[in-house]
């Protein structure tokens, strides 16, 4: 593929495309080989036109971060999550700044798993979101709607409640990324249409046009949903999508890598 304005020509982006690995609550030490193998299947890639990132439980920060550092092929590493305090009484929680101590450059804030399990509220996601910005991270703010609301056809409406709610009006466009993952999608192997993932993202831009000004036009938007190498590059392609946000699918650096492919020559 040809370079052209700082993006790849195949899938032509505004934005250079992001794709971030979400692996939850899996992986012990031994996983860090997947880690390795990924590095060596990147470097097989020819002219990769996105930045990837792995988002691995806390426990495996240390152990991944040793090694993307002495890897030749840039990857980029992020939390799940992080309290808006710097410090204190929060037992088991872990903040931006630690985060950042351990050598990450993300961390993905108001997933729908925490907005449901730990009932976080969009107040809450944007003081997280907040956090990470001061600490020096680039916090992945997550939004989507349950299948209910979308049956109900409430899908744009809750959307935009939580953009609203959730990003931190005075940030730039840099310092964020949104992910666009309808909750009935994660996991479930069912994918929307082309044409409501193109709606709900070109919506989402506007929005932050709105909230952000100028910035909302740098801002890299993410799909994220089942996710898979046979469905990547129909989803990649759609306007205003500038990557993707993968769950179980990155747990292996060979489907992992299928993704990364649609960027790539």
């Amino acid at each position: 593929m040809r370079q052209n304005e700082g993006v790849y020509v195949g899938i032509v982006k505004n934005n250079r495309p992001l794709v971030a690995g979400n692996w939850k609550m899996n992986g012990l030490k031994n996983a860090v080989q997947e880690i390795i193998k990924l590095q060596t299947s990147l470097q097989d890639l020819v002219s990769l036109g996105c930045d990837v990132l792995v988002c691995p439980p806390a426990t495996l920060l240390s152990h991944f971060e040793a090694v993307v550092s002495e890897g030749q092929v840039p990857l980029l590493l992020g939390g799940q999550d992080c309290h808006m305090a710097v410090s204190g009484a929060h037992t088991g929680d872990i903040s931006a700044q630690m985060l950042k101590d351990v050598g990450c450059e993300y961390v993905i804030v108001g997933h729908s798993e925490r907005r449901s399990d730990h009932n976080e509220t969009n107040e809450m996601v944007q003081a997280k979101a907040k956090a990470a910005i001061e600490a020096g991270l680039i916090p992945i703010i997550c939004v989507g709607e349950s299948e209910e609301e979308r049956v109900a056809g409430q899908t744009l409406t809750v959307v935009t409640s939580q953009l609203r709610g959730s990003v931190p009006p005075e940030s730039k466009g840099n310092e964020i990324i949104i992910a666009y993952e309808p909750v009935w999608a994660i996991g479930t192997g069912k994918v929307p249409e082309v044409k409501d993932v193109a709606d709900v993202h070109q919506m989402i831009r506007k929005e932050l046009a709105s909230i952000l000004g100028h910035g909302g036009q740098e801002l890299r938007i993410l799909y994220g949903g089942s996710v898979k190498a046979d469905n990547a590059g129909t989803l990649m392609a759609i306007d205003n999508v500038d990557g993707a946000l993968v769950g179980g699918a990155s747990l292996r650096a060979d489907d992992f890598t299928g993704i990364l492919k649609v960027y790539s020559s």
